[in-house]
């Protein structure tokens, strides 16, 4: 039987049994976020081999539901006011993502316009403006398909920037020995059955009317307002199960690995490698904006790194909340950039691009 027609459950089963394995192995080597970065690289080398990984829409987004309801959990009152007083550091740093965003897609334009000739000069463009984007990889691909660009570019663009950000920072970090910086801890340190029970319950009910209205993200999002307005309300339910918070991580590690087909590599290298290139220098100038940050809000310097780094907010949560970096103050960054591209970096393109030019 050829790999290809394995059955589906065989296939998932398969591929969940070798991510445990990789985070086993990472977890013994004591590497950064070895639940979600041993997946995502055993997943992502093994796909592009060609070995037949898949990954499973209901586990990927029981993940991002489960980390969605444990990152709630920190936004007690206190901590919402520490966040409130940000406001004009969240702007700025949305500011900022929407312009770095612009320059990166203006400058893979300018490296690959003399060499892609096939390509019709306003597909290239919009190509190069969404793949530059700093916001989440499937939105960014649908609107760039409305606009005539090549989505595969954009897609793989997305997913190789997004790997190298998840898989560097963490470990920079670690090497670094920048910990125990969070802010303010949960409010639920401990597990109470019944009161998880109602906890999943309530937040299930906010990802599917998130799902249910169209939003981005929304098994992440719709759990994690759920559980963020009870903690600002004072409501203690449950703490939620580190099990389940590692088994979250591996899944969603898993999702953004099989991203990587045995394609991957064959899809325009140079574009890829202008893109890795590019990802490593975003990187270099976000770290010194979040400087700046720091020195203007008096905030640590790694949590807004975390909070303005061009990863995606799932991952830069984890990291934050694993590593202790200020969970809040990250997530409240991420979500509101986040929100802002996705409401504006399609007006703007048409702004700055107007159709005919």
């Amino acid at each position: 039987m050829r790999a290809y027609h394995l059955p589906f459950p065989f296939r998932v089963a398969l591929t969940l049994a070798l991510a445990w394995a990789a985070a086993a192995a990472c977890v013994a080597l004591r590497t950064p976020l070895p639940w979600m970065i041993g997946p995502l690289l055993a997943t992502s080398l093994l796909s592009m081999a060609a070995v037949p990984t898949e990954s499973w829409g209901p586990l990927r987004n029981a993940g991002q539901w489960t980390i969605g309801a444990a990152l709630g959990l920190y936004f007690t009152p206190q901590v919402m006011e520490l966040v409130g007083g940000l406001w004009w550091a969240i702007v700025l740093g949305i500011a900022w993502a929407l312009l770095l965003g612009w320059l990166f897609g203006a400058w893979l334009y300018r490296v690959h316009a003399p060499r892609m000739h096939g390509v019709p000069a306003p597909m290239l463009r919009a190509t190069s403006y969404f793949s530059g984007a700093i916001g989440a990889a499937s939105e960014m691909t649908l609107l760039a398909e409305r606009e005539n660009a090549r989505t595969d570019l954009v897609a793989a663009s997305h997913s190789l920037r997004l790997l190298i950000v998840t898989v560097t920072i963490p470990f920079a970090l670690q090497w670094s020995g920048l910990h125990g910086l969070d802010i303010l801890p949960p409010t639920a340190r401990v597990v109470d059955g019944p009161g998880l029970a109602l906890l999943a319950a309530l937040t299930g009910a906010g990802a599917l009317l998130m799902d249910r209205l169209g939003r981005a993200n929304p098994w992440f999002m719709g759990a994690m307002l759920v559980s963020m307005g009870l903690t600002m309300a004072g409501v203690s339910l449950s703490a939620v199960p580190q099990g389940l918070v590692n088994a979250a991580q591996l899944v969603i590690g898993v999702s953004l690995g099989v991203r990587f087909r045995a394609d991957f590599l064959h899809t325009a290298p140079r574009w890829l490698a202008s893109v890795a290139v590019g990802t490593l220098g975003l990187m270099g100038v976000c770290a010194l904006f979040a400087g700046l940050l720091a020195w203007a809000t008096g905030l640590p310097w790694v949590t807004l790194l975390l909070g303005t780094s061009p990863g995606g907010i799932t991952e830069m949560a984890i990291t934050a909340k694993v590593l202790q970096l200020g969970v809040p103050v990250v997530t409240a960054f991420q979500v509101c950039r986040l929100i802002a591209v996705l409401m504006l970096v399609d007006p703007l393109y048409r702004r700055i691009y107007p159709v005919g030019q």
